[in-house]
């Protein structure tokens, strides 16, 4: 009877549009009163799910990429990323392709990708010839690359969700292969449609002007460099580094580019302040919803469920895909990182899957689910962004899923793609 209160409260305060925070806090409480245990166990349990050290890297990692965002470092990186590939068929589809690989690893955040990326690639698109669906489709879609680069702080998330045992570096440092991968199979269906659209191609600069834009663009590429081997070298933690992001932001954006007022300053400041308690809150109040999961032996039950229905890990990892896939499509990406890493996790390693390649899965699952109707946040932007009704951009989005679906399936089945390049550093 626990577990009716424990989802039913949370999934009707859900569909009346409470927000996520609040579904998660008030089903605790409501779960809590009826198992008769004291009300102060909520608190407590929010408490420590926000009172852990990890967590100070994320509200630096989204400063560091706001400030990126309003200094100027996204329309450099576009502009590099056109003379690498523009003369590629559907040229400005295949700039926004990897602007995204190169802007996610200095924002490490899908909606903040879509946001800068899409609002200077896709007017231009637009104003080439390119349909407004197929760019917003490439916007929407490339941008959950910058889920899987570093500094990727739903890797952070994952890491605290699952008991901060699991190493951010290897989680970082996972992700770069299965976001490659995810690149190059977007800029394949990118080049197929564009060819059957009859889009056009741009012309290549030349050698020459490949490496000013370089030279341009390399300050906000040295920051990823920085924070990937800084923490995978031990010099520096994921928090330690989150800071160092911070002030290299700030020192390229005030005096190497000269680009960012102090009013977009102050404006960086709140928005990044917003964002974190948002998140926070919504990791406190997962906390306690996640406690209550265990408590009630979810995960356990699960695992018996699961080895009743299969004994076969092919097979379970394909339930926990379309599992994780649908609640993708109806949940924020940080809280249902929370709540489905404590369920999920227990049933992968039963069936002898890796925890840095689960948070893979995990976040590639996840991230798609960002693009899907009917609460995809990224999505939701590249239509705003692009000025595109959200059901014209789905009903030609499905050349695009159908990139993230192979990537995913890739990843999912070959453990290396993703355990390879961290088991180099060991």
């Amino acid at each position: 009877m626990e577990l009716y209160i424990l989802f039913g409260t949370f999934v009707f305060l859900l569909l009346i549009g409470t927000p996520v925070a609040f579904c998660l806090g008030v089903a605790s409480f409501a779960t809590i009163a009826y198992l008769g245990l004291p009300p102060v166990v909520v608190f407590q349990r929010l408490n420590s799910g926000v009172s852990v050290f990890s967590l100070m890297a994320i509200p630096f990692f989204i400063f560091a990429g706001d400030l990126m965002v309003r200094g100027d470092i996204a329309r450099r990186l576009v502009g590099l990323a056109g003379a690498l590939v523009g003369h590629l068929r559907g040229g400005l589809g295949q700039v926004n392709i990897i602007s995204s690989v190169m802007f996610g690893g200095v924002s490490g955040s899908a909606a903040a990708d879509a946001s800068a990326v899409g609002g200077l690639m896709v007017p231009q698109m637009k104003e080439r010839g390119y349909g407004a669906d197929y760019a917003v489709n490439i916007t929407v879609t490339s941008s959950i690359i910058a889920l899987m680069l570093p500094p990727s702080h739903n890797m952070i998330i994952y890491s605290i969700a699952a008991g901060g045992r699991i190493s951010i570096a290897d989680l970082f440092t996972a992700g770069i292969i299965p976001g490659f991968i995810l690149a190059l199979s977007l800029m394949i269906v990118a080049w197929f449609v564009a060819s059957k659209r009859g889009y056009p191609t741009e012309r290549f600069p030349g050698f020459r002007m490949v490496g000013s834009l370089f030279i341009s663009a390399a300050p906000g590429l040295i920051l990823v460099a920085i924070i990937f081997f800084g923490v995978r070298s031990g010099i520096f933690t994921a928090s330690e580094s989150s800071n160092i992001a911070v002030v290299y932001a700030l020192l390229v954006t005030f005096f190497v580019y000269k680009t960012l007022s102090f009013g977009e300053f102050v404006e960086a400041t709140f928005a990044a302040v917003r964002t974190t308690a948002m998140v926070l809150m919504v990791i406190g109040c997962a906390a306690a919803f996640g406690w209550l999961l265990a408590y009630t032996k979810v995960p356990a039950t699960l695992v018996a469920a699961l080895q009743n229905v299969s004994d076969n890990p092919i097979i379970i990892l394909l339930l926990l895909n379309l599992l994780l896939l649908v609640l993708g499509t109806f949940m924020d990406m940080s809280p249902l990182i929370v709540i489905t890493t404590p369920i999920f996790l227990p049933v992968a390693t039963a069936f002898g899957v890796d925890p840095v390649h689960f948070g893979v899965i995990l976040i590639l699952n996840l991230g798609i689910g960002l693009c899907t109707p009917p609460v995809g946040a990224v999505l939701f932007v590249g239509c705003a962004v692009g000025r595109v009704p959200i059901w014209d951009a789905v009903r030609t989005i499905w050349p695009f899923y159908g990139a993230g679906f192979a990537t995913l399936l890739l990843v999912t089945y070959i453990p290396a793609l993703s355990l390879w390049l961290p088991s180099l550093f060991h």
